[in-house]
């Protein structure tokens, strides 16, 4: 057995809040030696893209790990556009770093192909961790385009169920599928919701929140994957007592703002706006809301959010096309499940909330246990393991019995 540090290099499209946390701790792996290749640094306008806001993260994105930012020639350089991340200069970083495996973020931006047919040419294993399912319908064309892409890796990293049952359809083998559930710093959401647990009555204040209100909380991009205008579509259908008692905060800003402060006016909604909040203020929103709602159709490939409210003690009420519901969402105990846009299922859950005062704290206890098994020692395992398995079978790399101690 060859007993040292595996090299892994990951390619990114850019930094990302969710993923620096991560990169941190593997960077504290003795098994692993791990550098981050940034496709760009995108400045403010570009950050705020969909997010309605021009913006730059308020936390550190590259402290604690080792990173580069690649040439981007891209003719209009974006992250969220394919032809966005053109870095054909990859190919050369990774002749002279010449990791043990290369983990790429799925097929979304000429970055990943150009990262992928690089491992292809130097003869590096090339692990994916996408966050494509198949809870979206798609034409049978576009499944044989994903099974011979998706082939072309030699592992493969699911984020969650509905992840790997994408892999499993494609015909990936099932030995080389790991787990690596997608995860938030469960950590920093509990400690920031312990210290704000005393000033509750003040952060709503803050947010115009009635003091004894039953808050129901939408947070991120005020787009149409999101579906916002369906929880503003489900108060009207609340019984009138339970209506005044409840109370919706919308974080977040995006293309539908404007929608959704005309339907709030017109059909005179308890709602407040509270725009757009950085990484540091989202703590607040958590601490001050007593259930996450996240409506989204199925171009919400997980939803992030719904890990940072369980974190932080909160059940969530999700639609069953959001990839995250079959893993974090369990009926009754960590909160509620719909069907997409199913708007008078979604407003007598909330109703239910509203009939049972206690409800929303006994499950935010149960939510903030169960998201503990969604977290960054369990992603650490499952790339170990995924990257070891490659190494094993890569004579380039050590051949069999390669790998750490």
């Amino acid at each position: 057995m060859i007993c040292r540090r595996l090299g892994l290099v990951a390619i990114e499209t850019h930094p990302i809040q969710y993923k620096a946390p991560l990169f941190r701790r593997l960077a504290l792996d003795p098994r692993l030696d791990l550098a981050v290749l940034y496709a760009m640094l995108p400045d403010a306008a570009q950050q705020g893209a969909g997010f309605g806001v021009p913006f730059e993260w308020d936390v550190p994105l590259r402290d604690g790990y080792r990173s580069e930012v690649l040439e981007n020639r891209a003719k209009h350089p974006s992250v969220t556009a394919f032809s966005g991340c053109d870095t054909p200069g990859i190919e050369e970083r990774l002749r002279v770093l010449r990791p043990d495996a290369v983990l790429v973020n799925g097929w979304v931006v000429k970055t990943c192909l150009q990262a992928l047919w690089a491992c292809k040419r130097l003869g590096i294993p090339c692990l994916v961790r996408g966050e494509a399912n198949l809870l979206r319908p798609r034409a049978w064309w576009k499944h044989a385009l994903h099974r011979m892409l998706i082939r072309q890796y030699d592992a493969w990293l699911a984020i969650g169920s509905a992840n790997r049952e994408f892999y499993r359809f494609h015909d990936c083998p099932e030995e080389r599928i790991f787990w690596t559930p997608y995860a938030v710093d469960n950590d920093f959401f509990a400690a920031q919701a312990a210290v704000r647990a005393g000033r509750r009555a003040e952060i709503r204040a803050g947010f115009g929140l009635p003091p004894e209100a039953t808050v129901f909380l939408f947070a991120g991009k005020i787009e149409a994957k999101k579906r916002p205008l369906d929880l503003l579509e489900a108060f009207p259908l609340l019984p009138t007592d339970l209506r005044a008692k409840a109370h919706l905060l919308i974080a977040g800003d995006g293309p539908l703002h404007d929608a959704c402060e005309q339907v709030a006016r017109e059909r005179n909604l308890p709602v407040s706006f509270a725009g757009f909040l950085n990484q540091s203020r989202l703590p607040d929103a958590y601490a001050a809301a007593d259930v996450l709602v996240l409506p989204s159709d199925a171009g919400e490939t997980w939803g992030l959010v719904v890990n940072e409210a369980m974190a932080s003690g909160r059940p969530a009420v999700v639609s069953r096309a959001a990839g995250c519901c079959a893993d974090l969402v369990v009926a009754g105990e960590t909160g509620q499940a719909f069907d997409l846009g199913n708007v008078p299922a979604l407003a007598e859950i909330l109703a239910e909330y509203l009939r049972n005062p206690g409800l929303a704290a006994s499950q935010g206890l149960a939510a903030s246990r169960h998201v503990q098994s969604f977290c960054f020692e369990r992603i650490a395992t499952g790339i170990l393991a995924g990257v070891s398995a490659c190494v094993r079978s890569n004579p380039i790399c050590g051949g069999e019995g390669a790998g750490p101690c």
